[in-house]
């Protein structure tokens, strides 16, 4: 080792320790060379670890707050990206929700339309049965009237025969059946033709 590496203080704490290193004289000073000696010593050991190990142990340093300077940015960029994420999602959920709230709106105004439409169609339908059924007991009516009046034409015919036939000639029977048989038909065959 040079000793324009070690320096004036180096080279001051050297001379220190060959002092200090010099044979015991007289005993009584020996005590306070001895302390001088491992003062001396602890600075030459731990100053010489100092100079030897500043450069690495600076750069190590330096690599250390550059890796930690390095860490802290990426969680600043992190926690960026992570708040425009969580701005975006926001907007987003912003959205689904009117979103949301637009379709129950075209739900409701669907439902709304639909429920009218089949309230139309259940009263069209209804008014059509309605009609249907007067139209059938319509038809049923004359039905029945006209079976009714074939009835008692058919029983007042043949009531007519019968007392005809206890009172009048066999002659003057016919001539009155035949006339009865010609005024009901021609009352059965009214409602025919109207």
């Amino acid at each position: 080792m040079k000793l324009e590496k070690i320096g004036p203080v180096g080279i001051i704490l050297l001379a220190l320790l060959f002092i200090g290193a010099s044979p015991e004289e007289g005993g009584q000073a020996a005590a306070p060379m001895d302390f001088l000696g491992k003062v001396v010593n602890f600075f030459l050991l731990f100053g010489g670890l100092g100079f030897l190990l500043r450069k690495p142990v600076r750069a190590l340093l330096e690599k250390r707050s550059a890796d930690v300077r390095r860490s802290l940015d990426e969680a600043q960029a992190s926690r960026v990206e992570a708040e425009e994420k969580r701005a975006a999602v926001g907007g987003r959920l912003d959205g689904v929700a009117s979103e949301i709230g637009r379709m129950k709106a075209e739900a409701a105004a669907r439902g709304r339309v639909e429920k009218e439409r089949i309230a139309r169609a259940a009263n069209e339908e209804g008014a059509r049965l309605r009609d249907l059924a007067g139209r059938e007991i319509d038809v049923q009516a004359r039905t029945a009237v006209r079976e009714l009046k074939a009835f008692v034409a058919e029983a007042a015919t043949s009531i007519a025969r019968e007392r005809i036939r206890k009172g009048l000639a066999a002659e003057d029977q016919a001539g009155l059946v035949d006339k009865s048989i010609e005024r009901l038909s021609r009352l059965n065959e009214k409602p025919h033709s109207g």
